[in-house]
């Protein structure tokens, strides 16, 4: 099987490759996400229990509080952050997040994402030439 490429919008530099966790559900990283573990603890969410630390997270949006950003950044600090976030539709809180810790993230892809990607899909997201590679 030959790579799909997708052209999509840079939200945060850098290339990373990696396996894909998947969720259609938006997620908020304060009282969602455990920044000391990087496991979704929000149980209305479908990736409860499920570790996100270096996964390429793909999701429609983020949702929540503004210190969201700030949780994204701990995660980071902790090693327990995405390798990479690819959203359908980025809002300001996951950007300005995954900007201030360095994660490379895109957002509007040409396709629905959500319904393209599959949990452990290996993909490559190059934010800085706005594509992500499904491997």
């Amino acid at each position: 099987m030959s790579d799909t490429t997708i052209n999509c919008r840079q939200i945060s530099k850098g290339k990373i490759t990696g396996d894909a966790i998947v969720t259609k559900d938006p997620i908020s990283f304060l009282g969602g996400v455990d920044p000391k573990t990087g496991i979704v603890i929000d149980k209305n969410n479908e990736l409860f229990d499920k570790c996100i630390t270096d996964k390429i997270l793909v999701m429609p949006s983020g949702k929540g509080s503004t210190v969201g950003s700030y949780v994204i950044y701990q995660m980071a600090k902790n090693n327990t952050a995405p390798k990479a976030i690819i959203c359908q539709n980025a809002e300001p809180i996951i950007a300005i997040g995954a900007i201030i810790s360095k994660i490379p993230m895109v957002d509007n892809p040409n396709v629905d994402i959500v319904a393209t990607v599959s949990d452990n899909d290996n993909i490559t997201v190059d934010a800085d030439d706005a594509t992500i590679v499904i491997n």
